[in-house]
């Protein structure tokens, strides 16, 4: 239609005229495209961008009759353009409707257009079979457009359907949605180069087929793999395995969330300290979950007294770290049902961290013991908690019952239990008269 209204205002001229490119005395109505922009396009309004106006005599002048065009050349060319501009007009209402099948609104189509003006060149075939991956990883649904709002390059970055295969054909599509949506929510495509291969590196290094699903799971994927290089990795499973390695790697996958130099190595230094240099005590306090475990701890200590940031309270928690949560609070319940407070067990536990991770089972019968048989009063272990921590059958009956015979019941339960065996089997009281049954007693006690 626009091409026969041009013919119109354009005829061809006769042989005989000597003006090929002389127009009209007066103007004529001329068709004018007025080519679309993505900001101001709406799909219900295709034909409203071909606007019939009256042209000015000099417009065409300048851009055709200067370039020694024939009036049917001009034709020629203004039918091209309109049908160029009215398929451009058809392929971005296709989008706008590829959009609405997917969820996306005509507003929020408009912003991913503006984002991502690629879309507009890329084969609707393409851009459906990109979605068909997504939904096949378990992405689809409102979390699926919402994602392409943000990040709409997701629907035409080369380096998505690499990664895409490999989640659904190599782990089954075992990695979780929620674990994915947030990696392509906070991740540039980019990044994604190369996944396959370190995740290979964590079965490589021994990480078990059946475990590394739960690992990925666990890890912030974008700050573990995507943002480090393999070697990178290789190094930081390499440092930890002074600490258990990769089966450490596998009960605390966030290890690898760190960054090695400046925040893995200085943490787990202090932790070596704290523990004596013990590397098998820091492995263990590696492995601990901040969330179910070492939070709940920290907070049942500043209940009972301790401060933060302190000497005593890093000692307390190298000890409780050693022991169930469960068995933590069974110790500090038994020790307030027996008349101590808090206060009591902070001053206790100062001077001997490691009652915190006793069995509160073996607290309880050497606490008997102490207060049934001994006779002494529970406060006793406020000047000697260490009692608590010697055998109750082998050190601390098989002494008392032999010294008891010569020393009586108010000898020193420090001095009684600490004194190597070596030294106790041959300390003899000035004022005991020589006993060879006794004698003979203390040499079966020294050789246990």
């Amino acid at each position: 239609m626009v091409a026969v209204y041009a013919l119109f205002t354009h005829p061809f001229p006769s042989s005989s005229s000597d003006s090929l490119f002389s127009f009209p005395p007066s103007p004529q109505p001329t068709a004018y495209f007025s080519p679309p922009t993505l900001s101001t396009f709406r799909n219900h309004e295709w034909f409203s961008l071909l606007k019939f106006t009256r042209t000015p005599r000099a417009e065409p002048k300048s851009m055709l009759t200067q370039v020694g065009l024939r009036p049917d050349q001009r034709i020629l060319i203004q039918c091209r353009y309109i049908s160029s501009a009215t398929n451009a007009l058809a392929e971005i209402g296709m989008l706008f409707s590829f959009f609405q099948e997917i969820g996306i609104e005509e507003e929020e189509a408009q912003v991913v257009l503006d984002k991502n003006p690629a879309l507009t060149s890329t084969s609707l075939d393409l851009l459906r079979t990109r979605i068909l991956s997504f939904r096949s990883v378990g992405v689809d649904g409102l979390e699926l457009c919402r994602l392409i709002t943000k990040c709409p390059s997701l629907l035409t970055a080369e380096e998505i359907d690499a990664f895409l295969h490999f989640v659904r054909h190599d782990f089954e599509g075992k990695i979780e949605p929620p674990q994915l949506n947030r990696l392509f929510g906070t991740t540039e495509a980019r990044f994604l180069v190369g996944f396959d291969k370190k995740v290979r590196l964590l079965l490589h290094r021994g990480v078990p087929r059946e475990k590394i699903f739960d690992v990925l799971n666990k890890l912030n994927l974008y700050k573990a793999l995507c943002l480090k290089s393999v070697e990178e990795i290789e190094r930081t499973i390499t440092f930890l395995s002074r600490f258990g390695g990769i089966d450490l790697i596998v009960r605390r996958p966030t290890l690898l969330n760190y960054d090695l130099d400046t925040q893995l190595v200085p943490r787990v230094g202090f932790l070596t300290e704290l523990s004596g240099g013990d590397e098998d005590a820091t492995g263990t306090l590696l492995g601990l979950s901040f969330e179910d475990n070492l939070a709940y701890k920290l907070a049942f200590l500043v209940k009972i007294g301790y401060k933060y940031r302190t000497k005593d309270m890093a000692a307390a928690m190298g000890s409780a770290t050693r022991t169930s949560c469960d068995n933590l609070q069974k110790v500090i319940g038994l020790f307030l049902s027996h008349g101590l407070s808090c206060g009591d067990i902070v001053i206790m536990s100062t001077k001997h961290p490691q009652i915190l991770q006793y069995s509160h089972s073996a607290i309880e019968k050497k606490m008997e013991y102490l207060i049934n048989e001994i006779g002494r009063e529970v406060g006793e272990l406020l000047n000697f908690p260490a009692f608590l921590g010697y055998k109750l059958d082998d050190r601390i009956k098989a002494r008392y019952e032999l010294r008891k015979k010569v020393l009586g019941e108010g000898m020193s339960l420090n001095k009684l239990l600490t004194v190597s065996s070596e030294r106790f089997s041959t300390k003899k009281p000035a004022y005991v008269v020589e006993n060879e049954n006794l004698n003979e007693e203390m040499k079966v006690l020294s050789d246990k």
